[in-house]
């Protein structure tokens, strides 16, 4: 008899099917038996080591040299890579632990096409998966089928998603041929549930990992994973530190200054260079401020338009602006990338930062764009050749990454909260004068009203209310204020013209009184128009005089001439034209002075005094000389 072997088994539950699945393996890991990677006794002490080592690292960069050290150390393969994706889908080698004989694959790009989007599933429910020989031929499960169980669910192939001895894609197969790659490794690094990137592992022989290796693996990833959370959220607090530190300044410059625009721009480099931007512009409350190097104007209005029609809740970002919309495309020298946040849901206000066009080479780990090379599917590859691959990549900015994304949401919420209290302030003031103003005019004994651009009376003080013979609020629209007068249609062509013609209109209208046999009231209407900033019509002023005192002064003042022709000419038969001529004169100037300095109600009765006052002194002149034998 053979002697004994010791065999590993791994065992997992498929939930869905409700069957356990036992793997055994081998000692010699089902390849060559010198194949195998033997436990290391130290093993335990080489995981502390690298735990503690990750622990310690400071950045991204730190962390996967690390990574890829660590598990080179621990399974011999000749080369460990740290592969991270970006928000398409590529990936990019940023970490290489090798054996010294290889050519290097730092900073080498692969196309998403390498790994389809189901394998990029799987990665995520199976983190660990391992070949040992491209070459192996692979072997039927017997049976093929499960069987039906008592429940009546019919036969069906088992799930072997989480299989760690189940056969690879014979695409992936041929891809690692064409590479010249024998034995994998590959380990998932995931955060927040997201494939953030890969440890991938290549030996160009067979090479078999036990479970407890394989384990060790995954939890060194698992760790790294921690890690890589946590250096990526310390970007977003050093973020929070930054807009606090932002808002601060931005408060205090508006308690001092009035106006948080000025502080924000006022040093270009606490603007651009937390998000590395050479260039900002603010569209704010239909004005635009500027800062670095930006496009023109019209150029600026142009991306205001087109980034307010993309904008979605989250910050806009875009690295080739002229790529997304040709139309921009003479914006590709100072803002080929940009980053924007929306401040304002009522208008197109934003805060945007812009990059300039960066001529990038890339390396690709072969030509990205020949991704086949036949017709069989079972034959099909990314590539057959991986030598490396450079194209110069014109009109496009260093796209923005995460944590400027959140530098930027983050600035973003401060300046609309900022915003929020400087409106509110100015609410608070804007009430206490309103209500100052309000009182002036609710007092004033001159009849006001103020209509919108809209035709709706916003205010109408009690003099106005009741010179039409109605209560303030009867006073809806300016239709209603024209239904006042004897013809409407006058006021409303007033209004049109002040309209149009953007000046001061005035009229002397009737206004309707109660009664039939009630003699209509004669005013002085004046409107004003208020523009606004845009050029539309903020409002108007509609003010009224009642013209019936001046009427009545116009009528006193003809009756005095009148009077006083009279009496002259009754002087100049009786022969004594100078003392009556002085009289006369003396009256009529009297009354010029009264109709030309006094207004109101007062005037008509002062020229009746004066007629009055006039007839007397003619009358006791007239007894003077009868006593005097004239």
């Amino acid at each position: 008899m053979g002697s004994a072997l010791d065999w590993s088994g791994v065992l997992h539950r498929v939930a869905a099917q409700g069957v356990l699945v036992l793997e055994l393996e081998a000692p010699c890991g089902g390849g060559p038996a010198d194949a195998l990677v033997h436990d290391d006794p130290a093993m335990l002490e080489q995981l502390q080591a690298a735990v503690q080592r990750f622990s310690q690292a400071a950045n991204i960069g730190a962390l996967s040299d690390g990574l890829a050290r660590c598990v080179r150390e621990m399974t011999g393969y000749d080369r460990v890579m740290v592969y991270k994706f970006d928000p398409d889908g590529h990936g990019k080698i940023i970490a290489e632990a090798r054996d010294p004989r290889l050519d290097t694959l730092l900073g080498h790009h692969y196309p998403a096409t390498d790994i389809p989007q189901r394998a990029r599933e799987l990665y995520l429910r199976n983190r660990v998966r391992v070949l040992v020989d491209v070459h192996y031929e692979p072997v039927p499960l017997l049976p093929g089928l499960l069987p039906a169980d008592a429940a009546g669910a019919d036969a069906a192939e088992l799930d072997m998603s989480m299989c760690a001895l189940r056969s690879m894609s014979p695409l992936h197969l041929q891809y690692l041929k064409n590479m010249g790659v024998t034995g994998t490794l590959v380990v998932s690094l995931v955060r927040e549930g997201r494939l953030w990137g890969l440890i991938a592992a290549h030996h160009y022989s067979a090479r078999a990992l036990s479970p407890s290796l394989r384990a060790a693996c995954d939890l060194l990833a698992e760790v790294a994973s921690t890690r890589i959370a946590a250096i990526e959220n310390y970007a977003y607090a050093q973020v929070a530190i930054l807009v606090r530190r932002l808002e601060q300044r931005l408060v205090e410059a508006t308690s001092t200054e009035g106006d948080w625009r000025l502080a924000l721009f006022r040093n270009p480099r606490t603007l651009l260079q937390p998000l590395e931007a050479t260039g900002a512009a603010l569209f704010h409350d239909g004005e635009l401020l500027t800062s670095g190097e930006v496009p023109s104007t019209p150029e600026l209005r142009a991306l205001l338009q087109w980034v307010d029609g993309q904008y979605t809740e989250t910050p806009f970002a875009c690295s080739s602006v002229g790529q997304a919309n040709p139309a921009l495309d003479s914006l590709t020298p100072m803002a080929s990338g940009v980053l924007a946040v929306k401040l304002s849901l009522q208008r197109p206000d934003y805060l945007m930062w812009f990059r300039k066009e960066q001529l990038l080479t890339v390396t690709w780990a072969g030509d990205p764009t020949k991704p086949m090379v036949a017709n069989n599917p079972l034959e099909l590859s990314p590539r057959r050749s991986f030598a490396a691959w450079s194209e110069i990549v014109r009109g496009t900015a260093l796209p923005w990454s995460g944590a400027e994304l959140a530098l930027a949401r983050a600035i973003g919420a401060a300046l609309i909260d900022i915003i929020v209290q400087v409106n509110a302030v100015r609410l608070l003031v804007a009430e206490h004068q309103l209500a100052g103003v309000r009182a002036t005019v609710q007092s004033s004994h001159e009849p006001v009203a103020i209509a919108d651009g809209n035709d709706r009376v916003l205010f109408a003080n009690p003099a106005f209310a009741s010179l039409l013979g109605c209560a303030p609020a009867a006073l809806a629209s300016i239709d209603d204020v024209a239904q006042a007068f004897t013809l409407p249609s006058l006021l409303l062509d007033g209004l049109a013209s002040v309209r149009s013609l953007h000046q001061t209109w005035r009229g002397e209208l009737a206004l309707r009184t109660s009664g039939d046999a009630a003699e209509p009231l004669p005013v002085r209407v004046r409107v004003e128009m208020v523009p606004g900033r845009d050029g539309q019509v903020l409002g108007y002023i509609i003010v009224l005089s009642d013209l019936s005192d001046n009427r009545r002064a116009d009528a006193a003042r003809q009756h005095l001439e009148q009077s006083l022709q009279q009496a002259g000419r009754g002087g100049r038969d009786a022969g004594n034209d100078n003392v009556i001529g002085a009289i006369l004169t003396n009256a009529s100037l009297a009354a010029m002075d009264i109709a030309d300095s006094a207004g109101g109600p007062g005037v008509a009765p002062l020229l009746e005094e004066v007629e009055a006052s006039a007839q007397r002194a003619a009358a006791l002149y007239g007894r003077i000389r009868q006593q005097f034998g004239g």
